[in-house]
C-alpha cells in the first residue's frame, strides 16, 4: 500500500541514527493517516485533538499526583488541558494514557454518565492506545513524537455492528461467530480472537487498524498460538520477552 512520503518523514526516525525497518515505518505512517481521517464516531479533527490531548496528559500535574497516590480517587482537581477537548473527555483520555491499570467499572460508568457514548469510548480507547505505541517507539529511539497530519475532512460513518453483544466486558463486543455482513472477515477467519482485538470490535475499523499495524510488530494471528511458527526467537525467548515487557508495563494479563 502506498504511503504519503511526507507522513513517513514526519516520523523523524532518520534522526535516530539507526536503521528502522521499512515495514515499521509504513505501519506507523498508516496509523497516522488513520488517526487523521474521519472515524466511526469522531471526526478527523476530533481524533487529532484526542491524540494531542493524550500526549499533553504526560505533563499533567493532576495525572502525576493521582499516579503517585494510593488511589486516584484520593486526588481531586482539574487536568492541565489544551482546551480543544471537552473536560469530561479530557479526564477519560488522561486516565487511559497515564493510569490505565487502575480503571474501574464505576469509573467507566461515570464516563458514560458524563456524556460519552459506549461507541465513542471504544473509538477513543483505540485512537489513544494505538498512538501511544508509536510515541513509545519514538521515545525508545530518542526522537520526538511523530507529527500528526492535518485532519481530513468528512463525517463519521456511525456504523454500529449488528452482532455486538454484552459478553463479560464493560462494552459490547463482536464474537467471531457474530462477525457477519460488513464485519465478515474482521478477525481474518480466526475463531480464537485475542481480547485486545475483541475489546475494540464495537468499532470494527479500530480492529482493522490494530490488525493492520500489529502485523509489523507482532506475530500474525494465524501463527500467534503456533509454537512451531518460524521466528527469530524460539518459544522460550518469546515468552521471556513478553513476560518482562508485560511486567514493566503493569499489564493486566
Amino acid at each position: 500500500m502506498l504511503v504519503d512520503a511526507s507522513i513517513v518523514s514526519a516520523l523523524r526516525y532518520e534522526q535516530a541514527g539507526v536503521s528502522v525497518r521499512e515495514e515499521l515505518q509504513r505501519s506507523h505512517a498508516l496509523i497516522l493517516e488513520h488517526i487523521a481521517s474521519p472515524g466511526t464516531w469522531w471526526t478527523g479533527a476530533e481524533r487529532v485533538a484526542l491524540v494531542l490531548e493524550s500526549r499533553n496528559s504526560l505533563t499533567c500535574a493532576l495525572c502525576r499526583d493521582r499516579k503517585d497516590a494510593l488511589s486516584p480517587n484520593a486526588v481531586s482537581g482539574e487536568h492541565d488541558s489544551l482546551g480543544s477537548v471537552a473536560q469530561n473527555v479530557v479526564d477519560v483520555v488522561h486516565r487511559i494514557r497515564t493510569d490505565p491499570g487502575r480503571l474501574s467499572k464505576d469509573w467507566f460508568d461515570s464516563a458514560l454518565a458524563g456524556g460519552l457514548t459506549e461507541e465513542q469510548y471504544v473509538e477513543l480507547v483505540g485512537v489513544v492506545t494505538i498512538t501511544a505505541g508509536i510515541d513509545y517507539f519514538a521515545k525508545a529511539l530518542g526522537v520526538p513524537p511523530a507529527e500528526v497530519p492535518a485532519p481530513r475532512p468528512g463525517e463519521p460513518t456511525r456504523h454500529r455492528p449488528a452482532g455486538a453483544k454484552l459478553a463479560g466486558a464493560w462494552v459490547r463486543t463482536v464474537a467471531a461467530e457474530d462477525a457477519v455482513g460488513p464485519e465478515e472477515g474482521l478477525y481474518g477467519g480466526q475463531n480464537l480472537v485475542p481480547n485486545i482485538m475483541k475489546a475494540l470490535s464495537l468499532v470494527p475499523d479500530q480492529v482493522r487498524a490494530l490488525i493492520g499495524s500489529s502485523n509489523a510488530h507482532y506475530l500474525e494471528m494465524d501463527t500467534m498460538m503456533d509454537p512451531q511458527a518460524k521466528r527469530d526467537l524460539d518459544r522460550m525467548g518469546v515468552e521471556l520477552v513478553a513476560s518482562r515487557v508485560s511486567a514493566l508495563n503493569e499489564c493486566f494479563y
